[in-house]
């Protein structure tokens, strides 16, 4: 990619350029041999026009087709929302086989990181006890639990904003920044975290927004980050303890981890039934916390590939470095999990072509139908997916949010494609079901086996998971010196140092063996973002 210039052109079928810094009105801009100069201003991160458009003419970048012309558009003109709309290609099935290179791995072969070996063959990042309740009715106790095991297991560390809120109650003009309140954390067990979560399911609804339910929470309770849980349950719900337990048995292979399920209902008062969950539970988090980190090989890392929060660069430099490493475990023989379905229309050709067999081809185009079918029921459709955020920043089309988003599963063929909550078993790039939408889509990579979720975006985002830890890297500089407190990694050295996408997608690799072997500690993670929606299966795009 040559970005000396403060222009870009992708793929050589584009017919669009990208600004990569503030153009003014008359810029002379030299592209392949042609000039010509820019009819008006064009901001850092947009699309401006290479070639004159009539309406309907096609639209490319990335090299495939992502809006049509709705007006005459004059060649070096900013394209917008008012002169380009979504368009995408027709897709039928597998066109052609695909061919791929893969990177040089030879010097990833032996390394590993340090990680929870589970009787399973699984490898964990972290090692969780979950606390989790089977419907809504149990949120307060699970609530009055995590109060009680924090003090002892999760003192905090930092509150930061405590001396802020101190300083206007006693009526003090606060002074900049304020400082951190550090503590001792005289916690003992060093190889165990609690965690908790709380959700608005279980019961009303529909069964199957139960039954999905039970599969989700089997699914945290199977990620390898995941020692064992406590489970509340009230007794009289739609998502039953059966309902639950079969779904955790479909996946638990060989030795099943430590399960601990109450129900309410039949142990009586309240007291009565937190004491004995207390009681039980700390004897098995004692055990938990005996676990001790080893060696393993990449090949036991299960990435989910996420973006939120895009702007113009994030599939020119942060999405194409997760692509990168992405290509690289598929070598090696590790996992990668492209979530957000919405954020795929358009490049369906592509992932069809990349797709391993015809069967998965067509799986993945019947859930992508299916989606689309429920999204024009009630109105709506992918091309809504653009948040105004998105178009702010230079993505006017989902197609042309698509065509950067699928750049972070690199260039590897698809092995398996996965509807919302199946998990991850096969070596090699996995398509799941999900919406767009940041926390039902994290929510879902980590129930599918995610162990660790590495997270592009351009505008900032705080989102973050209760049981994997989210990697959350900038498409550009200036968010990384912006919102140092939530950023990880900076991808925008791309542009801003020239630096080559196989020098970053290097660096983050090793910044991931760090955080899988404990040494990094992800933004995320320290400000306890622990997001959990799960996604009910209606229109969330």
């Amino acid at each position: 990619m040559n970005t000396r210039a403060p222009i870009l052109k992708i793929h050589p079928k584009d017919n669009v350029a990208v600004a990569l810094d503030n153009l003014n009105k008359g810029y002379q801009v030299h592209l392949e041999g042609s000039s010509f100069q820019l009819v008006e201003a064009i901001p850092l991160k947009h699309k401006f026009s290479t070639q004159d458009f009539k309406p309907h003419d096609s639209i490319y970048m990335y090299g495939v087709l992502v809006g049509e012309a709705v007006k005459a558009i004059s060649q070096g003109s900013l394209l917008t929302t008012e002169n380009i709309k979504h368009k995408i290609q027709d897709v039928q099935g597998k066109t052609a086989p695909w061919e791929w290179t893969p990177p040089s791995t030879a010097k990833w072969k032996a390394r590993t990181f340090n990680g929870y070996h589970r009787p399973d063959g699984q490898v964990g990042t972290d090692n969780i006890w979950l606390f989790f309740p089977l419907v809504f009715c149990e949120n307060r106790n699970i609530e009055t639990l995590k109060a009680i095991f924090e003090k002892e297991f999760n003192p905090p560390e930092k509150e930061p904003l405590q001396a802020l809120l101190s300083q206007l109650v006693r009526g003090e003009e606060p002074k900049g920044e304020p400082e951190s309140i550090s503590r001792e954390n005289a916690n003992q067990y060093n190889n165990i975290k609690v965690r908790f979560l709380t959700h608005q399911g279980g019961c009303g609804g529909t069964r199957q927004d139960a039954q999905s339910l039970a599969r989700m929470l089997a699914g945290y309770v199977n990620n390898p980050n995941v020692a064992g849980a406590t489970v509340l349950s009230l007794g009289c719900q739609n998502l039953e303890i059966d309902i639950f337990k079969e779904a955790l048995s479909k996946l638990q292979a060989g030795n099943k981890k430590p399960v601990l399920i109450y129900d309410q209902q039949t142990e009586g008062t309240v007291n009565a039934f937190l004491s004995k969950i207390i009681k039980n539970s700390f004897e098995e988090i004692k055990k938990a916390n005996l676990i001790e980190r080893s060696p393993a090989p990449l090949t036991k890392l299960t990435i989910g590939l996420e973006c939120g929060g895009s702007d113009g660069f994030s599939g020119i430099t942060a999405n194409p470095t997760l692509g990168h490493v992405s290509d690289i475990l598929s070598d090696l023989g590790g996992k990668s999990i492209l979530a957000e379905f919405p954020e795929l229309a358009g490049v369906e050709q592509e992932l069809v072509n990349r797709c391993a067999t015809a069967p998965l081809a067509s799986k993945f185009l019947d859930l992508m139908k299916q989606y689309e079918k429920a999204a024009a029921k009630v109105g709506s459709g992918f091309d809504m997916n653009p948040s105004p955020g998105n178009i702010k920043d230079g993505l006017i089309t989902d197609a042309m949010k698509s065509a950067g988003a699928a750049k972070k599963s690199g260039n590897a063929p698809i092995t398996d494609v996965l509807d919302y909550t199946e998990y991850a078993k096969k070596a090699g790039v996995s398509l799941l079901c999900t919406p767009g939408n940041d926390v039902e889509s994290t929510t879902a990579l980590a129930g599918s086996g995610a162990n660790i979720i590495l997270f592009t975006t351009g505008l900032g985002t705080p989102t973050g998971n209760p049981i994997t830890p989210v990697i959350k890297i900038s498409t550009n500089s200036i968010l990384t010196q912006k919102m140092s407190d939530i950023i990880d990694f900076d991808c925008g050295t791309i542009i801003t140092e020239r630096r080559s996408l196989e020098e970053v997608g290097d660096a983050l690799l090793e910044y991931i063996i760090n955080v899988a072997s404990g040494i990094e500690i992800p933004k995320a993670v320290q400000l306890r973002q622990n997001d959990f929606i799960p996604w009910k299966r209606g229109v969330s795009l």
